[in-house]
């Protein structure tokens, strides 16, 4: 789900001591032609750090590199005595946050880098080289490939990217002025309503199906199409990845790394930062990509939906996606059909509300298709001949 723009840092940070020199005005170098292609008041730090790094004393899963380590959890998040990871509120005017609390969470305890400015390697693994992407906003300035002087690298917040519209917490872009980021009490109120204490598979299938029919009469631009399958990813890592080891996914986890208190009054505001809840600890055995396509499907199928969009108001018109969705409608037969309709939608070039594609070099692409290729040759799928595989044709399942 994290296959979004790649980037690395701008030449004009090799000289980080003009900035410092006496004398010398650097207000130009921090916020003039540096920053000018970044959105509108995206914070900005001149002085970035990058994520704080495992160590002999606090060797966590021993990930290190972009190596998965170990690939077994169970210990304490953050390590007591480890003040490197501790929780630390964010600034508003340096760190970038975004519509992935997850990713929030882990800026703000210095698992990715504070500022919001984070590279693939701290992610999952290094895909090309010092890679790098915002986890909120444009900051094209600090994230756009070197020599890359046009295309803009929008960060999660892009519309239809990483964000899209049904998101469970965060507004559809259209119905709030492009704020698809934000915490929304309103929508988190509605989640937790339907949870009831445990937002476990069942309560989430319910509340995205909810958002759905609610985003689809609202917004008349709505879309929802294959690539809307990774929302239900996303809502599994609530009760996959947030409750403690053998916990449950109750209010107290997901007001933590939601950002939430809640008043006298049974209210729920926000607190200005995500975080890992007291006494954490990190699931036992690894999140697979396999187990991450398993809970999409069971998600969507309590409550399927049809797939397509709005062409104005109440104007739902349903689309067609190879042989894997006919007029708005899913066809999936085997679990080979659906694991393949993940690989397809993660290596297709969506595009965004207007038909614009990411603008990446084609090495890149390349590079990325090349990390999720195994996935779709274990299950014998279709390979985009475009993919940069060097193949083409159908792989012999394994």
């Amino acid at each position: 789900m994290l296959l979004l723009t790649l980037a690395v840092l701008q030449g004009a940070y090799a000289y980080p001591w003009v900035s410092r020199a006496a004398g010398v005005d650097s207000s130009i170098l921090q916020r003039g032609s540096i920053a000018a292609r970044d959105s509108a008041d995206c914070p900005f730090n001149a002085n970035h750090e990058p994520a704080a790094p495992v160590t002999a004393d606090f060797p966590y899963n021993n990930a290190k590199d972009g190596k998965p380590g170990n690939g077994k959890g169970g210990y304490l998040v953050p390590a007591p005595g480890d003040t490197a990871h501790e929780f630390r509120m964010p600034d508003p005017k340096t760190d970038i946050r975004g519509p992935c609390p997850g990713l929030n969470t882990a800026a703000n305890h210095g698992f990715l880098a504070r500022d919001g400015i984070v590279t693939y390697n701290e992610l999952d693994g290094d895909i090309v080289g010092t890679s790098k992407l915002s986890i909120g906003c444009d900051a094209s300035s600090r994230t756009a490939l070197t020599g890359n002087l046009l295309a803009e690298e929008l960060g999660l917040n892009g519309h239809n990217h990483f964000e899209a519209d049904t998101s469970l917490t965060r507004n559809d872009y259209f119905l709030a002025d492009g704020d698809n980021y934000r915490w929304n009490a309103t929508l988190f109120t509605h989640m937790m309503d339907y949870c009831q204490g445990n937002c476990d598979l069942q309560a989430l299938a319910k509340c995205r199906e909810a958002r759905y029919y609610e985003s689809r009469a609202e917004n008349g631009n709505f879309f929802f199409g294959p690539g809307s399958l990774l929302l239900y990813g996303a809502a599994s890592f609530l009760y996959e990845l947030f409750p403690t080891a053998g916990g449950t996914a109750d209010e107290v986890t997901m007001m933590s790394f939601f950002g939430a208190n809640k008043t006298s009054d049974g209210q729920y505001v926000w607190n200005g930062g995500e975080r890992i809840p007291p006494n954490w600890r990190a699931r036992v055995d690894p999140y697979t990509n396999f187990k991450v396509g398993r809970e999409i499907f069971a998600m969507y199928l309590l409550h399927p939906v049809a797939f397509g969009g709005n062409i104005g108001q109440n104007n739902f018109l349903g689309m067609n996606f190879s042989t894997y969705i006919q007029n708005g409608q899913l066809n999936l037969n085997t679990p080979y059909d659906a694991m393949c309709l993940l690989y397809q939608t993660l290596t297709g070039p969506f595009p965004a509300e207007l038909g614009n594609v990411i603008n990446l070099p084609v090495a890149v692409e390349n590079a990325i298709t090349a990390k999720i290729l195994r996935m779709a040759q274990n299950f014998g799928c279709p390979i985009n001949p475009n993919s940069g595989d060097g193949v083409s044709g159908t792989q012999t399942p394994q």
